[in-house]
């Protein structure tokens, strides 16, 4: 299951924004089979407990798990957010499910700090100071599936990751360097979001991603002057938004013939090399908005089932009749829903009506007005 928004998105698309600890929550608890609730036998002491009241101090019993102090406790879920925590607290219950430490002043994660979680499925570090991760941290976790570690300090990806892990996000980070099998054994893989770090293409060593096999790739925000080689054949979504890639060479995309959703909004693109979109057959969604283009890229009119191209803001001054559409008829297998040519040079006058036989609707068409 991808963790990305359906068709149709900007190329400028943020990344994933965790509001609160329950949107990261939520989404998972209805499948969560192991996730209990409280028995009514319970939860009817309880109420009763209360109501009746007691002279002497309340001694919780023994079989009853203590919650850290300052955080909240329910349904195991412990969220202890925006508390102005520095390390991670004692006492979690170890049949906890999510964790939520987001918010925090938290420096450094220690050897022994999610010691006994084994039952732990969602981990939340977002926000924090981290700059430092024990090589064996995550080790005891050996069902987490979903690890949010977003704006810290992190200058590498933390080691000896559990193989249950399913999605990461480590954008808004330090890294610099990916290291060969720093995914290493992530079989389950199926979701990276790794953007606004300061990486550039060298800092993917040879084999950086090896055995993932991932749906969903965002390395937005950083510093890429090129599309990154040997990233995951699997891949359906790739997400290269807000680099520095000057062009799109031919053997850039020969690896991923999977490929549905391709962004490279707001980079310096002038150039695609011809023949270099015929490797993506099944792709539906292309953002080529914000760059330097001057022509409509090559091969558009033989991608049988691309439906969205976001052109808008380059320096486009021609569109031929054929540059979207198949001459001969039946060849497209869906039609454009979206074709955004506005903010560049073109006069949608000079643009031949031919042009957008292929549209299933007019209003798919944003031209607007050109403003240098």
């Amino acid at each position: 299951m991808l963790c990305v928004a359906r068709l149709i998105s900007t190329s400028s698309a943020l990344p994933f924004e965790q509001r609160g600890f329950w949107d990261f929550a939520m989404d998972n608890m209805d499948s969560m089979d192991s996730l209990d609730r409280l028995d009514s036998g319970g939860m009817m002491t309880m109420m009763r407990d209360e109501e009746e009241g007691s002279g002497g101090p309340e001694i919780p019993p023994s079989h009853i798990p203590m919650c850290p102090f300052g955080c909240h406790c329910r349904l195991r879920v412990v969220q202890c957010s925006d508390l102005g925590l520095t390390e991670v607290p004692k006492n979690i219950p170890l049949d906890t499910k999510f964790l939520d430490l987001q918010n925090n002043r938290i420096a450094e994660l220690k050897e022994n700090d999610f010691k006994g979680l084994t039952n732990l499925y969602g981990l939340s570090l977002r926000n924090n100071i981290i700059s430092r991760v024990h090589p064996r941290t995550f080790v005891p976790l050996k069902h987490m599936q979903k690890l949010y570690f977003s704006k810290n300090l992190l200058t590498t990806v933390p080691q000896n990751l559990p193989a249950s892990l399913v999605e990461i996000r480590i954008h808004e980070n330090r890294i610099k360097k990916v290291a060969a099998g720093a995914f290493a054994g992530l079989g389950n893989m199926n979701c990276i979001e790794m953007g606004a770090n300061p990486i550039q293409n060298s800092g993917f060593e040879p084999g950086a991603f090896k055995g993932l096999k991932l749906n969903y790739l965002r390395i937005s925000e950083s510093k890429l002057t090129g599309v990154p080689k040997d990233l995951p054949e699997s891949l359906n979504e790739l997400h290269l938004d807000h680099n520095q890639i000057q062009a799109v060479e031919l053997e850039d995309l020969s690896r991923y013939k999977n490929l549905y959703r391709l962004g490279l909004g707001f980079n310096h693109i002038r150039n695609i090399e011809n023949g270099s979109l015929s490797f993506l057959p099944r792709l539906r969604e292309l953002h080529l908005d914000n760059n330097r283009l001057t022509r409509v890229p090559k091969g558009l009119p033989d991608m049988k089932y691309l439906q969205v191209v976001y052109l808008h803001s380059n320096d486009i001054d021609r569109v031929g009749v054929d540059d979207f559409c198949p001459r001969g008829f039946g060849m497209k297998r869906t039609f454009y829903n979206g074709i955004s040519l506005f903010s560049n040079p073109v006069n949608y006058w000079e643009v031949q009506p031919a042009t957008f036989r292929c549209v299933g609707n007019r209003l798919a068409i944003q031209f607007g007005n050109y403003k240098k």
